[in-house]
């Protein structure tokens, strides 16, 4: 059995590059280059037939460690909550006050950006504290 060697994360969504770009900022992702024989996106963008335009986006972690990111158009909105979500871990190794602080620094640096705050979950016997959120699109993750 062969094993994957690398995968990306697919988000349906209505706003392709726009729900990118916010990703961008959180994860510290970039765009890549566009197309050979291309200078921008929007270059690349105006040769697709106008139904193409806009459909799809992709970013990625510039480490090359993390997934790649694809945002694809879809003509249904959200309606329900995700069945995947995003961990975003700002408070990896840290506990108690500590830990609440990160994920209070990074929900105060996400709101500018569209992300709405969610529910702040706080330690149990189980669990570290953790922050519900939701990105541009109502995309719920989460702060860890």
């Amino acid at each position: 059995m062969t094993s994957v060697k690398q995968f990306q994360v697919t988000f349906d969504c209505a706003e392709p590059e726009r729900v990118a770009r916010f990703w961008c900022e959180v994860l510290g992702y970039v765009v890549p280059p566009p197309p050979e024989g291309f200078a921008t996106w929007d270059d690349f963008e105006r040769t697709l037939p106008p139904k193409r335009q806009g459909a799809a986006f992709a970013c990625s972690d510039p480490t090359g460690v993390g997934p790649r990111l694809f945002f694809q158009r879809v003509p249904e909105g959200k309606v329900v909550k995700n069945r995947v979500h995003l961990d975003v871990r700002v408070g990896t190794g840290l506990v108690g006050e500590e830990r609440l602080a990160a994920l209070e620094a990074e929900c105060a640096r996400l709101l500018p950006l569209g992300a709405t705050r969610g529910q702040l979950l706080l330690a149990d016997d189980e669990n570290e504290s953790c922050l519900n959120m939701q990105d541009i699109e109502g995309n719920e993750f989460c702060l860890d």
